[in-house]
């Protein structure tokens, strides 16, 4: 624990002497009782490894919601000066490439869907395929998974998908630029051409939720939030496409750690300089997966408004399923930012960890420059999630950046071990959560007790100021893959 120079109750470093050759320090949001757990984990080790990369500024960041991942800790963000010498890690982003979360709002309550529940969260299940290797109805030949890569969200909007204005409600629109589909290897092709408009499996998931608290009313009412309502939260990335474009590239990235000479103490953090054909191969490759994501939680949602027009006999706009936002998790953006008083463009990485834009930033749409960008904080399957706003502080601090979640406390193996012989289905139950999942191996894993308490780790990025509560919401039916 001494490692830790205390900043603040909610801020803590870990020195640039920490290890020699860090070129910045590390700086760990969380409340002090957190930090054992952090230790024990090894995620600070993680921190301080990312402090090698060429071209960091600042600081390498971790959220409170912060645990061991590959290369980046979960919960980290690394940025770095493209022009001085800074670099692109795959490992700084993952492999569920724009794995990221969506809040749908309705104008129904929770009296409206009394007695429907089950209903609702059967038709979703059975609308959405879900689990392991999950396919869907959409296959896509090779020039139309192009179209996918470099369109995004209106690609299926395009197709009859949703709507134009939900567009407006999506980070960077549901696109990044750039893409080049001719950097997708042809099994990473095979792995994506029937998996759009799938939730997949892990800690993905499709909630139907009751907004139970409402903490700031003007922020809430600018996002149509309101107590008593009900809200549907779609978390999934990239599925298989994705991840094969991570894996192709951490190869890539191996042979250009010899050719640039450049030295990290993990190898999970393989890199090249982002002026490199490596580094901007990776981008390209990255963007198209990014894009397919966007555009697979927009197909979800549109199929789950298909499942409430079912249930409840009218058309979804007149149930008033409408897109509040939707952020990404795990992925590397070009951003401007101030360092040092001046203006630099970066790299910056996020590793399970979610924009946070202040109001007035040029990037957000309209609706929300006054309140700021909607931050999507889901939770576990027993317990709350959270939408907060994005601050100037977080600016100042973090680019721009807050947590993306809970956190686990336990692997998947310890959570098996844990559930063993449990009916998890039973227990939610109890609590009056509804639960529909593909694979009694996946609720095993995604037990409640698996995951840091959300409570705790919102309440210290609201703390520390680079989020702003905005309301909480229960879960009331889940769908896991």
């Amino acid at each position: 624990m001494k490692l830790f120079k205390k900043i603040n109750d909610y801020c803590w470093m870990i020195p640039k002497d920490y290890k020699p050759g860090m070129r910045v320090p590390g700086i760990v949001y969380a409340k002090e009782k957190m930090l054992s757990k952090i230790v024990e984990d090894g995620a600070h080790e993680q921190v301080a490894n990312a402090a090698f990369l060429p071209g960091i500024v600042k600081a390498s960041i971790a959220m409170p919601d912060i645990h061991y991942g590959y290369g980046l800790p979960i919960g980290g963000v690394v940025a770095t000066d493209i022009n001085e010498d800074g670099v692109i890690t795959p490992g700084g982003v993952g492999f569920d490439i724009n794995c990221g979360v969506r809040l749908v709002r309705t104008d129904l309550t929770q009296d409206d869907i009394e007695g429907r529940l089950e209903e609702l969260v059967e038709a979703i299940f059975y609308t959405v395929p879900s689990g392991v290797g999950s396919t869907g109805s959409i296959a896509v030949s090779k020039s139309e998974l192009k179209r996918v890569c470099q369109k995004g969200a209106a690609w299926a909007v395009e197709q009859g998908y949703g709507e134009a204005e939900d567009l407006e409600r999506i980070e960077s629109k549901g696109c990044v630029p750039g893409a080049d589909f001719s950097l997708v290897s042809k099994k990473a092709y095979e792995r994506g051409r029937d998996q759009l408009g799938t939730l997949g499996s892990g800690n993905h998931f499709l909630e139907i939720q009751v907004v139970d608290q409402i903490y700031n009313a003007k922020l809430a009412d600018a996002m149509g939030l309101f107590q008593g309502q009900i809200t549907i939260m779609i978390h999934t990335g990239s599925r298989g496409f994705g991840h094969q474009i991570c894996t192709d590239f951490l190869k890539v990235m191996e042979a250009a750690l010899k050719r640039y000479e450049i030295k990290v103490p993990d190898r999970q953090l393989a890199c090249a300089p982002y002026n490199s054909p490596e580094g901007q191969d990776y981008l390209s490759a990255m963007a198209c997966a990014a894009n397919y994501a966007w555009c697979n939680r927009q197909i979800i949602t549109h199929l789950v408004r298909k499942a409430f027009e079912q249930v409840f006999k009218s058309p979804w706009r007149d149930l008033g399923l409408y897109l509040v936002y939707d952020v990404a998790h795990n992925i590397v953006k070009i951003e401007k930012h101030k360092v040092n008083g001046k203006e630099k463009l970066l790299t910056v990485h996020r590793k399970g960890a979610t924009r946070a834009f202040p109001p007035g930033h040029p990037e957000l749409p309209f609706i929300y420059k006054e309140c700021g960008q909607p931050v999507i904080i889901p939770g576990d399957m027993g317990r709350a999630s959270f939408v907060l706003c994005g601050t100037e502080k977080a600016m100042e601090e973090t680019f721009g950046s807050t947590c993306h979640g809970a956190g686990r406390v336990m692997s998947r193996n310890q959570a098996k071990k844990t559930a063993r012989g449990r009916d998890i289905v039973a227990d939610m139950e109890k609590k009056g959560i509804i639960v529909r999942s593909s694979s009694r191996k996946t609720l095993y894993e995604e037990i409640p007790e698996a995951y840091k308490d959300v409570s705790e780790v919102v309440d210290v990025v609201h703390k520390a100021g680079i989020a702003k509560l905005v309301a909480r919401m229960r879960p009331l039916g889940v769908v896991k893959g």
